[in-house]
């Protein structure tokens, strides 16, 4: 019997029986991380359910590939809403980031 290794919840794409996002591991896995480094950075998940998520991904990449481009637009879109919403807020998280040393690095 084939195991399920990603379920559909609330809108998003999660790894069956975790709180884990299949974003995540896609994320993580296009940086160029291992499947043991993944399985590492989510205690939550183990390495079969990595290389299941993995494997989903690469048998259906283009439609996850446009589940996530429609993640990075609607959280492109949040975010101009809040830069309006709050300019003080990000005036002051930009003067912080200029006076940082590590953003003169």
């Amino acid at each position: 019997m084939p195991k399920e290794y990603i379920e559909e919840r609330e809108g998003g794409l999660y790894i069956a029986g975790s709180r884990v996002s299949l974003d995540s591991i896609v994320y993580a896995f296009l940086r160029g991380e291992s499947p043991e480094g993944i399985a590492e950075c989510f205690p939550a998940v183990n390495l079969e359910q990595v290389f299941g998520a993995l494997a989903f991904y690469l048998a259906n990449r283009a439609q996850v590939d446009e589940y996530l481009g429609e993640g990075k637009a609607e959280f492109e879109k949040l975010r101009e809403k809040s830069r309006r919403e709050h300019p003080g807020l990000y005036a002051k998280l930009e003067s912080a980031k200029r006076a940082s040393p590590i953003s003169r690095s």
